[in-house]
């Protein structure tokens, strides 16, 4: 009873927040990340959504041995079927169905009686039951739903096989005190609800998700669905690292134990900003980068007495190496391998040789290399698309020329298969020009600009310089990713990287 199961949504939930669709690579990496940070259930998609929502719940449900592997599933035949063709190669599937039970929800989205939503509870649920031992359901909206109506809806989910039953605040509208006595009563109510494990899911429309989830445990739930970062709808969902960390960190109020590897937390949660294009606000709790950061006279002082004054937690607990080991140009490639092994990052040979190689490329231009830099190399390599790298457009060189009286020039040499080719453009602006002239020569089918950003990797004036361009096209993500001391270097190679996977979606939609 006080082991909590931690249901990890970001690859679902957290993916149809705008801007955070993810490719199928992306997605086996952060999946990866989670099965390292030994989550108990990955969500791995909504596999009747789409064809490639199907394939990536598949691929992921072969791919990951460590953990459950679910599908999310309306309550309809032909949903729980998907949901099972994806996800049963998994070493522990599990079938995820869901149906409102709100008022609001089931008169104006189902145009369904609750009678009929209760028939259909149990019938779905014995339906997916026949295919899977491991079934959860629930009850969309249930926070804005009638209490007694619950009871009858998870009664009849228990009585058809449902293992877990999931009390979702789906809009954000509960409040701790609620949540905690909706599951106490429901768990209190419910015949046979030991046969069940509750769950919660909250979204963070008032700011409440950890909160109300944290209530839900203590009324009884022993099952949070959360997200990396809070990704999600609208506001997100319950950070997995602010649970996880309050419970460890409170474990007077909460005497829950999870399996959850914390040191993992702070390179998972990078992965997942980096993938999306964004990174983390600087106050946000636990990842974000003033965290452990202290600037008032008082904190710093008592801090520099006894780190406990003022931190609850240490970076360390989080995988946030605070022994910031400088490498340079006379470091070898066994101190690099092992540095990056210290960091979390276990290569591969190919991967170990490409890092090295973009590290002594870095020496010439940094005096002295840190962990920041060292994790940047590693997660771009790891990201990188070998294969549009090789058939697609290659940066030569390029120059530019920008004041703030007069238009901007750039000149641009691609190669492409052996061949060369260059072109001078103007623009608004040296981005603008630089792009303009890659556009000339590559000529990519119409698209948008979804996302633009720079970022520094560490301190000082010849830090790395990280970029991200994320570009949509027919309702179509393609990011790029650019790393350099040179930013406009990193913008141009982040949006040819993304130019490169347009172009080859393209083609391959014409075949």
């Amino acid at each position: 009873m006080d082991q909590l199961v931690i249901f990890d949504t970001t690859l679902r939930d957290g993916e149809q927040s705008p801007g955070c669709s993810m490719n199928l690579k992306e997605k086996i990496e952060i999946a990866r990340c989670l099965e390292r940070m030994k989550v108990d259930i990955i969500e791995a998609g909504f596999a009747i959504s789409s064809p490639g929502d199907f394939e990536s719940v598949k691929t992921i449900a072969e791919t990951v041995k460590d953990c459950s592997v679910a599908s999310l599933a309306r309550a309809s035949k032909l949903d729980i079927d998907t949901a099972w063709d994806a996800v049963k190669s998994a070493a522990a599937p599990r079938i995820h169905l869901f149906l409102a039970t709100s008022p609001v929800h089931m008169q104006y989205k189902l145009k369904m009686t609750p009678e009929q939503v209760l028939e259909t509870t149990f019938a779905m649920t014995a339906h997916a039951k026949k295919y899977c031992s491991d079934v959860e359901f629930s009850a969309e909206d249930a926070t804005r739903s009638d209490w007694d109506f619950l009871v009858k809806i998870v009664d009849a989910a228990i009585r058809a096989g449902a293992t877990t039953v999931n009390i979702p605040d789906t809009v954000g509208y509960t409040t701790p005190s609620e949540m905690r006595d909706l599951i106490t009563y429901l768990r209190e109510k419910v015949p046979d609800s030991d046969k069940a494990v509750f769950s919660v899911h909250c979204h963070n429309d008032l700011g409440m998700a950890t909160a109300n989830s944290l209530a839900g445990v203590l009324g009884g739930a022993r099952q949070i669905e959360c997200t990396v970062n809070g990704l999600g709808e609208r506001a997100g969902n319950t950070a997995l690292e602010e649970v996880v960390m309050a419970m460890r960190t409170r474990p007077g109020i909460y005497p829950y134990t999870t399996r959850i590897d914390a040191t993992q937390i702070a390179r998972t949660s990078r992965t997942v900003y980096n993938i999306i294009g964004q990174t983390a606000p600087l106050n946000k709790p636990i990842v974000g980068r003033n965290a452990f950061a202290h600037e008032s006279g008082i904190h710093q002082h008592g801090v520099l007495a006894n780190k406990e004054t003022y931190e609850i937690m240490t970076p360390e607990a989080l995988g946030i190496h605070t022994n910031n080991i400088v490498l340079g140009k006379h470091s070898g490639k066994h101190a690099v391998e092992e540095r990056l092994k210290a960091l979390g990052y276990n290569l591969t040979r190919e991967e170990l040789l490409s890092c090295f190689a973009e590290f002594k490329d870095l020496c010439d231009k940094k005096k002295n290399i840190t962990d920041a830099d060292l994790e940047a190399i590693a997660e771009h390599r790891i990201r990188a698309d070998e294969d549009v790298e090789e058939t697609g457009y290659r940066l030569n060189w390029f120059s530019l020329h920008t004041s703030n009286f007069t238009t901007a020039t750039c000149t641009v040499s691609l190669e492409k298969d052996g061949e060369k080719f260059e072109d001078v453009r103007l623009g608004d602006g040296p981005i603008d020009a630089a792009f303009n002239a890659i556009d000339s020569i590559v000529k990519p089918v119409e698209h948008t600009f979804d996302i633009y950003n720079i970022h520094s990797v560490s301190q000082g004036k010849d830090t790395l310089g990280d970029v991200t361009v994320k570009l949509i096209a027919d309702g179509r993500s393609y990011t790029g990713k650019g790393l350099s001391t040179d930013v406009m270097e990193a913008s141009i190679i982040a949006y040819i990287t993304a130019v490169n996977k347009l172009c080859a979606a393209t083609a391959k939609k014409e075949e």
